[in-house]
Formats: structure tokens, sequence, C-alpha cells
């Protein structure tokens, strides 16, 4: 059995030429070319793929190979899986998979029999070695191509990069050298995957964030990256949907998961090496600012003055406020896109997959502090800080107001990254009134930046200021109603109580 270490990045189609004259590629030790064609085979109701294993079939110019490969460990773009590969003697032949559950089950008639190809895969593939130290080598494979299924087809342009001797680190810095001069991101979906969504039909869709798999016995530093890895891949997973589709939601899963990123750096900071957040943060702060625009503006249009402009439809300067509004709003999404498209974003994908994997994921040291015990230590520093927040707030200062929203929010990241800690209905229990508070704060804060975004886009034009006030006044109730339910639910704050974290349900 084979362990297959690679890192996929995707390849704009604008980038392939420039690619192929990148001067590190001058470097490698060999080059090799040629096509490849795969064919993905499973039962009709899609039995392997639903166990993990993708079984394939593989010419090699007059050759057939045969490749099954199982589910392994996947983060932020670096797989690592079981794989066994033998030659193809007219049918398949399981006997060299080595794990014995595996094979049994391939075995087993109601599966062997059973089993049909489902897309194929078709592309050209150049491959690079590079050798960076004696007993390193790393490969690296620029394919293009596509992929076909059900009558549908979809390109491929990507390059991934192989560990087939050595440490990892010498991938990642090849990695980020190719991606000082081209515009490479990290891809989640191997080709077997995105068959598998184009035979199944499976539309694109926006992802949210998930749960990450932590122990309450755990060190906070290998939890730390566990989190963050997943906030990555939350990132990266709402990439190419943002590019590709006009839905605002893949720009506001992105900023999320750049929020929810920035927050466990913050979380975790006692136990982080310092670079860690000097090396992360400005850039992540710069990327949140840019989607947070395309974000505010959204919210702007959608939430704020589309709901007037329906209920006053015969007035004349709201129409043309809302115009105006959409103008902005589509350049700060065209803004938002080219930065997304912009090696520079890669660049940064890059570090932070870089540094994160460098952690280590089971220090050699012995943590002298569980996860569970500075679980409980950081949660009840923020519950302090919420309270005395809350306590000082006053309608008079909206600022306040703001200022508790965010902790509010630091909190509720902070319970959803240690609800692996705590049983499912304590988890609930205690996100959902935060929740919802945050929720009532953010419509709050949403008004009050309303009003500066909307007399910055009026200008000094005296119609469409008028505008802005008819605005403002449809939206006076609402604000009131708001202001009057806010106090009572901040007073509330005091009975939230945190559960003992002992990661047994």
């Amino acid at each position: 059995m084979a362990e297959e270490i690679e890192l996929k990045l995707a390849l704009p189609e604008s980038e392939q030429q420039r690619f192929l004259k990148h001067p590190l590629l001058g470097q490698a030790v060999s080059r090799q070319a040629g096509p490849l064609l795969n064919l993905y085979y499973d039962t009709p109701d899609l039995a392997l793929h639903r166990k993990g294993i993708a079984l394939r079939l593989r010419r090699k110019g007059r050759l057939w190979l045969q490749t099954v490969k199982c589910a392994g460990a996947s983060e932020a773009g670096l797989s690592a899986r079981p794989e066994w590969e033998t030659p193809y003697g007219g049918h398949f032949d399981f006997s060299s998979v080595t794990d014995p559950k595996v094979r049994k089950w391939l075995e087993r008639p109601a599966i062997k029999d059973r089993i049909a190809p489902l897309f194929e895969t078709n592309f050209r593939r150049i491959t690079w070695r590079f050798e960076p130290a004696p007993g390193n080598v790393v490969l690296v494979m620029q394919d293009r191509g596509w992929i076909a299924a059900a009558g549908r087809r979809e390109a491929i342009s990507e390059v991934e990069l192989e560990l087939a001797e050595g440490p990892v680190a010498p991938l990642f810095a090849i990695a980020r050298q190719l991606a000082e001069r081209i515009a490479l991101t990290p891809a989640l979906l191997s080709k077997a995957e995105r068959g598998y969504r184009i035979f199944s039909a499976i539309p694109d869709a926006p992802i949210k964030a998930g749960i990450s798999l932590l122990q309450a016995e755990m060190p906070p530093l290998a939890a730390f990256r566990r989190i963050a890895l997943d906030c990555l891949e939350h990132l990266q997973a709402n990439h190419a949907g943002a590019l590709k589709h006009e839905d605002p939601e893949y720009i506001h899963q992105m900023r999320v998961a750049t929020r929810r990123l920035r927050a466990a750096l913050r979380l975790f900071a006692p136990q982080l090496p310092a670079a860690l957040a000097r090396d992360l943060l400005p850039p992540l702060r710069e990327l949140m600012a840019l989607l947070g625009q395309a974000r505010d503006l959204d919210v702007l249009r959608m939430e704020i003055v589309q709901p007037v402009v329906a209920a006053l439809p015969d007035e004349p300067r709201l129409a043309a406020l809302a115009g105006l509004i959409t103008e902005h709003q589509y350049e700060a999404r065209r803004h938002a896109l080219a930065a997304l498209g912009d090696r520079k974003y890669g660049r940064l994908m890059l570090l932070a997959t870089t540094l994160l994997h460098g952690l280590p994921e089971n220090p050699a040291e012995p943590s002298v502090t569980t996860l569970a015990q500075f679980a409980a230590r950081r949660l009840r520093r923020q519950r302090r800080k919420v309270l005395a927040l809350a306590a000082a707030a006053s309608p008079d200062q909206p600022a306040s107001f703001h200022a508790v929203r965010i902790a509010i929010k630091r909190l509720r990241y902070s319970l959803e990254f240690f609800a692996p800690l705590m049983p499912a209905r304590t988890t609930r229990r205690l996100l959902l009134p935060l929740a919802a508070l945050q929720d009532q704060l953010g419509q709050l804060n949403d008004l009050a930046s309303a009003g500066d975004l909307l007399c910055r886009c009026a200008s000094n034009d005296a119609r469409l200021r008028e505008a802005v006030t008819l605005i403002g006044g449809w939206h006076g109730q609402r604000h009131g109603d708001l202001l009057a339910r806010i106090p009572p639910a901040l007073a509330r704050l005091g009975k939230f109580r945190l559960p003992t974290l002992d990661g047994n349900d």
C-alpha cells in the first residue's frame, strides 16, 4: 500500500502559459508529458462513493492500471490517503488491497458484480520532478483537459504537487514559489469528487462552517490547528463559487470564515507562536475589509433600501438612489472578485496553509493544560467581558451596543469551536439566545451604518438626500422597537451560565 500525499491547486485557464514559463520549472531534474485517460467505476447506487472508496482504471500508453483509493485525511487542500495500484488484466482484481476489510467488501458479489463505468477524466499531464534535498522528491504536475459524466462536461485546469519521498515542508516551499508569479489557490475537490458531483447533477451552493473534531484531553495547540484548518477549508470551499456565481452568500460565507479564523487566532493567542498572528492577521484584515465592503452594500440594498422602494414604488427619488446604490454594490463586488482572483489571494492561502500545517498535530512536549481546561478559562474571560460591556451599554451611546455585539460574537464563535466538548443540547441552549441577541444588535448596527453609507452615496444631491430622509423615516419604527427590546435582553445576559467542559455527553 502507498500513501498519496498531495496538494491540489486551481490554475485559471488564463494563467496556463504563464505557468509553463515559470523559471522554477527550469530547475526540475526531469520533465515528462503525455495524455491520461481515467475511467471511474461504481455501482448504480454509488455504494463505493458512500463507503469512501474510489475505483479507477488509468491508461498509460498501451497499459491499463487499476487503482483503489480510500478516503483519508484532507486539511485545507493537503490530502493524504491510502491507495493500491496494480496492472489491470481485463477484470477487477482486489487481491493487492492490503486492508482486509476494504478487500473483503469490494469482493462481495453484491458489489463486484454490479460495478460499472460512471465517468471519465481526460487530460494532458506535464510532470516535473524536483529533488530539493537528498531523500526528498516532489512531483509538480500540470493537468489540462476535462471531466465527462452523464452527458455533461467540465474543464480541468489545475496543478498538483505530490510528495513522492521525504518531509512535506519542501512541497509547500515549491507551491509558494510558484504562487509568487501565478494565481494558484488550494482546491478542495479531487477530480473524482468533481466527477461524482457532475454525474449526480449536484448544484453548486454556498458552504457554511462545520464542527471541528476535538477531544477534551487534546493539547490546546493541536485543537487550534484543527479549528484553523477547518476555517481555512470553509474559506476555500466558497472561493470558486464566489468567482463563478452572483449569489452574494458565497462572499458572505468567505467573510464569516475569515472572521472565524481571526477569532480563533485571538482565542488561542496564549498558546500560539507570536509570529503566527504577526504574519496572518494583517492580510486577513485586508481581505476582511474587501469582503466587508461588498457585504455591507448587499445588506444596504436588499435589507434597508429595497423594502422602502417596494413600499413606495412611485417615489422617483427612491428609485434614483436605489439605482446609484446598485452601481456602488456592483463596483464593490468587482473589487472583491478582482482580489479573490489575484495571485495575492493565492499567496495568502498558501501562507496560511503552510503555517498551520507547520504547527505540530501531536506536540512533542506534553501540554500541562488540556483543551477542556484551556477552553473553560477562555470562555469565563469572554463571559466577564460580555457582561461588563452589557452593563455599560446605553442607547445614548450607539458605539457601546456595537462593542457588546462584537464581544457576543466572539463568545459565540468560541462556544461553536468548543461545541464538541459539550452535550449537543447544552450547545443549542447556549447559542440560541446569543445568536438572537447578536442578530438584534446586528440589525441595529446595520441601521446605524446605513445612514453614513446612504449619505455617501447621495453626496450633495438634494433629491437623493431627501430619499435618504424618506428611508430613515420608514425604518424609524423598527429602529425604535429594536432599541426598546435590547436593554432587557442585555440585562438577561447576567443569567447566562457556562457549562462544565468535560467532553462527555
